[in-house]
């Protein structure tokens, strides 16, 4: 090899490492699926310049391949097909779990004009690699060279092979770091959001409220002699309850509200776009509920649980979220120093 080719040979294994490095390093810092994959396909990009490249992931649900990125001429139109799983190059490589280096496309028996070109390319090379975890593909990259571009090699497949054993267990990480938000955001005894999601959606809509100058109000929901059903019956029994309340709160909202389970037998109700007057009908209404609901006939029981309400509104009583809670917090305890089972509205 002369000196000039293994300098060249030198230079391009150092780029690798250091991409590799850089990728790691990159991938560990972040638990985003979103941000995963523009980093993987940013580095496949730096290293091997393809003409078009793509990343596709797998839907489960629909057994087919979705492009999540695409990059190149065409790839616009990429971005809602979707490829069976078998179909093209990409389909093949991902069903069988092995890569494919096809030096020119018009030799594979699997190409497909309409997904492995991108472009109207109908010569050129390409590279499918699937990104397995654990001995399942979760999706694949595809990297196409046209007619006049640099041929993909052996040593093109081994780097993009390494950076999809990054990929693929950074992704199937951040997928379930997902997962685990998703469960610490809901309560397990109600299926409502619990107190972290009630935070994060409604720091959120306090935002949008102020912004745009919408309205936006906050029930505060306690009820009423809860632990004497908890002495009389048990917990079981109580959790049942509390799965009942769930329930019934869904039912009397709009799929734009939302609500929460605050902790122990409290609820908070978000509505959206709703003023105080409003808010006043629909607390209304759920009130009327708790009043003819019997709670418990699954157990044979004929429960009759009512609830203290308060109600406070953005901006009109507060304008940050922690204190439109605290301002329905002190509205619902008026009503419980009163002699419960109704309703009190904050005072600015």
């Amino acid at each position: 090899m002369r000196a000039t080719d293994l300098l060249a040979a030198l230079r391009r294994t150092v780029e690798q490492l250091a991409a590799f490095n850089e990728l790691a390093k990159a991938l560990t810092s972040t638990l985003e699926t979103r941000e995963v994959l523009g980093l993987v396909m940013q580095k496949v990009s730096a290293l091997l310049r393809p003409a078009n490249w793509s990343l596709l992931l797998h839907d489960e649900a629909t057994d087919s391949l979705y492009f999540e990125i695409a990059v190149g001429m065409g790839a616009d139109r990429l971005r809602s097909e979707r490829i069976a799983v078998g179909e093209g190059i990409a389909g093949t490589a991902f069903r069988t779990g092995k890569p494919r280096l096809v030096d020119d496309v018009r030799s594979a028996p699997d190409f497909s004009p309409r997904f492995d070109a991108l472009t109207e390319f109908r010569t050129g090379s390409v590279l499918a690699v699937p990104l397995i975890f654990r001995g399942r593909a979760l999706g694949i990259i595809e990297l196409v060279n046209g007619e006049g571009d640099p041929r993909f090699g052996e040593e093109d497949l081994a780097a993009v092979m390494a950076i999809a054993d990054f990929a693929a267990i950074a992704i199937q990480n951040a997928r379930d770091f997902q997962r685990v938000q998703e469960l610490t955001l809901v309560d397990e005894h109600t299926g409502l959001g619990n107190v972290r999601s009630l935070r994060k959606q409604l720091d959120a809509e306090v935002t949008r409220a102020r912004s745009l100058g919408h309205p936006l109000s906050l029930l505060f929901l306690d009820l009423d002699h809860f632990k004497t059903v908890n002495d009389s019956h048990g917990h079981l029994v109580g959790s049942a309850l509390l799965r009942e309340v769930g329930v019934l709160l869904r039912e009397e909202l709009r799929p734009v509200d939302a609500a929460f389970r605050y902790g122990g037998d409290e609820f908070a109700v978000m509505l959206v776009e709703v003023d105080t007057r409003s808010a006043v009908q629909t607390a209304e209404r759920i009130l009327t509920r708790f009043r003819t609901h019997r709670f418990g006939k699954a157990s044979g029981l004929d429960l009759r649980v009512t609830a203290s309400l308060g109600i406070a509104a953005c901006p009109e009583h507060a304008s940050q979220s922690t204190e439109l809670i605290e301002a329905a917090d002190r509205a619902m305890y008026l009503v419980k120093a009163r002699g419960r089972d109704g309703l009190s509205i904050a005072t600015g």
